[in-house]
């Protein structure tokens, strides 16, 4: 059975045999001898969005009283849920991420643990995942940005709308009409000002044209 350590782009953990192409550090949430979360989905207000290898170590999963390895199906899914770069196995990206945060939330000097700080207040609601208003039209979200209508969750990129699955992303069939931001507005900030998160390949296989046009 696979292990409930799967994050959706809602932040909620989830159990799949599905892999994913980046890993993620909230703090310990688990228990190592029986591998399964505690009732806490966090204890740390960094959530760290990390490489799956990483200078050749290997780790076995929740084996240890040590940081909970979750796990995203690509980078635009860790930063819908709340996460950012890692500044120790990602130092490059986290760099970006931070000059890019600090150009779009026009910002200047700013440490990560500031960013930690707005993205708590961003990413949760009394402990639930806080949805936003639309900053702005569908079409004119960054590469990258999420969004979700009802139960299901988007992912905007290169003027298509495409839905989200554990395996990836598959034709979006429906208008979002509704649509509420996934992604934390800061940021989207940071999207628009240039960080490129990195997609699923499935993002650029779906030929899907943004729900509602002809």
């Amino acid at each position: 059975m696979p292990l409930q350590n799967r994050v959706m782009p809602t932040g909620e953990i989830i159990a799949t045999p599905h892999r994913g192409m980046f890993a993620g550090n909230r703090g310990i949430i688990h228990d190592p001898a029986t591998k399964t979360l505690l009732k806490k989905r966090w204890s740390t207000p960094a959530w760290l969005t990390c490489t799956c290898e990483f200078r050749g170590r290997r780790r076995e999963v929740m084996a240890t009283q040590s940081w909970t390895e979750l796990f995203f199906l690509d980078e635009a899914t860790a930063l819908a849920a709340g996460h950012r770069p890692c500044f120790y196995c990602r130092r490059d990206d986290a760099n970006r991420f931070r000059a890019a945060w600090e150009k779009g939330n026009r910002v200047h000097d700013v440490r990560m643990h500031d960013i930690d700080t707005v993205l708590h207040h961003e990413r949760l609601d009394h402990g639930q995942k806080r949805l936003h208003a639309l900053l702005m039209p569908l079409d004119q979200l960054p590469v990258g940005a999420m969004v979700s209508q009802g139960e299901e969750s988007f992912l905007v990129t290169q003027g298509r709308v495409l839905l989200w699955s554990p395996a990836g992303y598959v034709e979006a069939k429906r208008e979002l009409d509704e649509a509420m931001l996934l992604t934390p507005p800061s940021t989207l900030r940071a999207l628009h000002a240039g960080y490129e998160a990195t997609l699923h390949p499935s993002a650029r296989t779906v030929p899907s044209p943004l729900a509602g046009e002809g």
